[in-house]
């Protein structure tokens, strides 16, 4: 929501880690935090360090994808991460990930049921939900002609060289699957093949600007692409700058995803890695977060009471259209897919055709 802050927020937090240094020294209490890019308040940062005294590194990633290669390379200090679903079932499977004492954290009682016990985390053993959302098209109305329904717009070519694709493979990659008819969570080859074909067909044909992350937030804002498959939250930040932005769940659905935050096996600091998770699960922690990010809190207290704090907080009613995108209703879900963890093989050949398709 408040982009250009966000931004110089995790400059000046990276330069502080790197200055003193991921486990702290004399004794400080601290806790390493690594989260999506513009995805936390920051004044929740620091109403945390000061109602408890413990430092907060706050670091980010692109991708999923980035997170673990950083994770599983040596590359990075973490104590609390926040992935996706399917990226925390690999990751458990790998014994990635530590158990979480829920007696430290009180406050996951008040996340709503229907995000809980999910298929990656069945028993609710590892993850506390934090955001969720949906992957959609995002399109700039006054630069295209009619209504985008359809995934299909993507591999057209009607708008060839005005297309942002997404720059990681689960999400590039199921879009192509979901216009196949085919699930987001296909294991068949065949189909992982005929997606992938779509999508190098169109990257031959120079529709696409390129493959990107968190680089489209500029671009939709400028004008500058036309049409890009994002997130809902990250929509609704380039619209509070470009009011010609439009989001749709594509009529052949989507994927409906849940970002949650777990504790690294190996973490250093995990009482104070628990402590950070209970303070981000109140309710008026998720109240703060939304009306900043823009993601919808799984805190029921906090979901239905959004509209009116941000009324309260912005001195004009939420649109309720707006509202819908950020937390979609339930007739769009009901045509979304949540990512499932896949076999070590469909996950083998996931990469290597993202490899042959030279997305860098």
């Amino acid at each position: 929501m408040k982009k250009t802050v966000a931004m110089l927020l995790a400059l000046m937090m990276s330069a502080a880690l790197c200055l003193a240094g991921c486990g702290g020294g004399g004794g400080e209490r601290v806790v390493n935090v690594c989260g999506w890019g513009e995805n936390i308040d920051p004044d929740l940062i620091e109403q945390f360090e000061e109602e408890t005294g413990i430092t907060v590194n706050y670091q980010t990633a692109e991708s999923n994808e980035t997170m673990y290669a950083l994770i599983k390379q040596g590359g990075a200090d973490y104590d609390v991460i926040v992935p996706s679903d399917y990226m925390i079932g690999q990751m458990i499977e790998e014994g990635m990930l530590a158990e979480l004492d829920y007696d430290n954290i009180p406050n996951f009682s008040l996340i709503d049921d229907q995000y809980k016990n999910l298929s990656y985390d069945p028993e609710n053993k590892y993850t506390v939900p934090y955001t969720w959302g949906t992957l959609g098209i995002i399109y700039n109305s006054s630069l295209v002609e009619e209504e985008i329904d359809s995934w299909g717009v993507l591999f057209s070519g009607k708008y060839g060289g005005q297309i942002g694709m997404i720059g990681n493979p689960r999400d590039a990659i199921g879009a192509a699957l979901l216009y196949l008819g085919y699930s987001v969570n296909t294991t068949d080859e065949a189909e992982i093949r005929e997606a992938c074909q779509l999508l190098s067909s169109a990257k031959s044909q120079n529709m696409y600007q390129g493959f990107f992350m968190d680089q489209l937030y500029d671009k939709m804002e400028a004008g500058e692409t036309t049409i890009c498959t994002y997130y809902a939250g990250d929509f609704l930040t380039m619209y509070s700058n470009n009011p010609d932005l439009r989001y749709v769940v594509p009529k052949e659905g989507s994927n409906w995803f849940v970002d949650a935050m777990c504790v690294l096996k190996d973490a250093e600091h995990k009482e104070e890695a628990e402590a950070w998770i209970n303070f981000i699960c109140k309710t008026e922690s998720c109240l703060a977060n939304m009306d900043y990010i823009w993601y919808a809190s799984p805190n029921r207290e906090a979901l239905e009471r959004y509209p009116s704090y941000y009324e309260e907080q912005n001195g004009e009613p939420m649109d309720p259209a707006l509202y819908e995108v950020m937390a979609a209703p339930p007739e769009v879900l009901a045509r979304c897919e949540a990512y499932e963890n896949l076999p070590p093989e469909t996950l083998a050949l996931y990469t290597d055709l993202w490899i042959e398709l030279g997305i860098e």
